[in-house]
């Protein structure tokens, strides 16, 4: 049901991208810390919308298939703008080609696997990859031109990037070899 508060608040993740995306085309710092804190609240309801979910007892299907979309869009809108507004270096749109690749091979394997009826549970690590990532992505968004000066915003964010980037490498080939032994049945 759309109405439940936990499908509420996965669908504001989602409408909060074009809002993100628009603070992009504005220019001066309080446009970057508007993205910011937009940011770090839709990632705080990606929290609350499960934990809500589950503690009330209102688990559904829309919320099920909604939820890692939410966090699918939300995570690559951010990324492509970052890389479009040249908010990051060069090198460090490798991590964030490499976060995207994942999210699309992870998505496309769990569906895979539901056809089949196995279901494939989120690793602590990949929530470590997650918690990294939602680190990276606000600071960036803020950068050193919005940062006080003795923060090192755009450095942090493209370590915290880079790090998320290896966590992403690390779960994405364990969740492909837990997969593939669904695959290997015959044709």
């Amino acid at each position: 049901m759309v109405t439940s508060l936990p499908n509420i608040l996965t669908v504001s993740r989602i409408a909060t991208i074009p809002v993100i995306v628009a603070t992009f085309y504005i220019e001066g710092n309080g446009a970057r810390w508007v993205a910011c804190v937009l940011f770090v609240a839709a990632a705080i309801t990606d929290f609350f919308d499960g934990y809500l979910a589950r503690r009330r007892n209102i688990v559904s299907s829309l919320g099920r298939f909604l939820d890692p979309i939410a966090d699918k869009l939300l995570v690559a809108a951010v990324l492509l703008m970052l890389a479009a507004f040249e908010r990051v270096s060069g090198p460090s749109v490798l991590p964030a080609l490499v976060i995207l690749l994942r999210e699309i091979l992870v998505s496309g394997l769990r569906e895979f696997l539901a056809e089949v009826k196995v279901g494939m549970p989120v690793s602590r690590l990949a929530k470590w990859k997650t918690g990294i990532q939602m680190t990276a992505l606000p600071v960036l968004l803020v950068g050193d031109a919005a940062a006080p000066h003795w923060i090192p915003a755009q450095a942090l964010g493209e370590i915290c990037l880079w790090a998320a980037a290896a966590l992403t490498l690390i779960t994405g080939w364990d969740y492909l070899r837990a997969g593939l032994k669904h695959m290997k049945g015959p044709e």
